[in-house]
């Protein structure tokens, strides 16, 4: 037994800030963060919404794509660097914003910018090991919470929003495979500042050594990519789409440029969403769903990095 991914969503805040609007706050202007970055704006959360909402929001959508009632799912998988709460999980939230009185189980994945990753890889083993039939699998950050908006090099990448996709089993491969690492030696790169049980000076804050970052992104995600081409047997011509995390439009290029493939087959969002981690995959892909680039047949490679470190990528073929 395989799975595929029958249906997907997608929610972004109403609210849009500015490169120009941040530049008001911080010592920055609008060329400064688009040449380095590739980001225009971002979409910030309203104060009463919360992970969960997004995530509720983004999943009645890939629902409603999949044609399936709420009820008919079996497994919930949240992928979240921002819970609601420290419990319940931010997937017992969502089963009961959708109305899931099934019992299935619900919990949370935290791999950061990978974690989308990471939950569609643990739903496709589930599915594969004939504990899941049809599982939910969701992407949900609010990270404009943890966010520190003095800090001129940090504040101009994040986004907040959600993405979802319905996850069903197959008899022929939808996901083709995945592949999944770690490296908690680089732990003080890519860091919040504080938490429950280390507790914290202040308020919580994302911090990061963005150079140092950029080079081991990039060469992590060379790697990966050749990993899982070469678990497949297949070549750099194989692959019809990236879906990459949405971290930096230069590390979104470079990982194109190892694949010898033309931004025009890269789905990039990091312009007008900035960086959602978890989210931002997802976000992507049903973008490119709905909007008809990605097709039956179509192989599709999402890969991932982010703070841990962690990394991975899925391979699949859109059935």
């Amino acid at each position: 037994m395989y799975s595929r991914i029958q249906g997907t969503g997608s929610y972004l805040p109403a609210r849009i800030m500015t490169n120009h609007e941040l530049a008001e706050r911080v010592d920055t202007s609008h060329e400064w963060i688009v040449e380095r970055t590739g980001i225009h704006q971002r979409h910030i959360a309203a104060a009463h919404e919360n992970s969960s909402d997004l995530a509720a929001a983004a999943a009645r959508q890939a629902l409603s794509a999949a044609g399936i009632e709420a009820g008919a799912i079996d497994l919930i998988v949240v992928a979240t660097t921002t819970p609601d709460l420290v419990f319940p999980s931010t997937a017992c939230l969502l089963q009961e914003k959708l109305g899931i009185v099934n019992g299935c189980p619900a919990f949370d994945v935290q791999a950061v910018c990978s974690g989308f990753v990471y939950a569609l890889s643990i739903a496709d083993n589930f599915i594969r090991a004939g504990q899941s039939k049809c599982a939910l699998v969701v992407g949900a950050e609010t990270l404009s919470r943890i966010t520190d908006w003095s800090d001129r090099s940090n504040c101009i990448l994040w986004g907040d929003g959600a993405g979802a996709v319905v996850l069903t089993a197959s008899e022929t491969p939808g996901v083709i495979s995945t592949h999944l690492h770690a490296d908690g030696r680089y732990r003080d790169l890519l860091h919040v500042n504080g938490g429950v049980s280390a507790g914290a000076d202040g308020a919580y804050a994302m911090k990061m050594e963005g150079s140092a970052v950029f080079k081991i992104a990039v060469r992590t995600l060379d790697a990966i990519v050749d990993e899982t081409l070469a678990a497949n047997q297949m070549q750099k011509s194989d692959i019809t789409w990236l879906v990459p995390h949405q971290a930096n439009i230069r590390i979104i290029q470079a990982t194109a440029k190892k694949l010898g493939m033309s931004m025009d087959n890269v789905v990039v969002t990091v312009d007008t969403q900035a960086n959602t981690s978890a989210a931002s995959i997802p976000l992507a892909l049903d973008m490119a769903v709905r909007d008809g680039r990605i097709k039956t047949g179509d192989v599709v490679l999402m890969e991932a990095f982010g703070g841990g470190f962690t990394w991975g990528s899925v391979l699949i073929k859109w059935i």
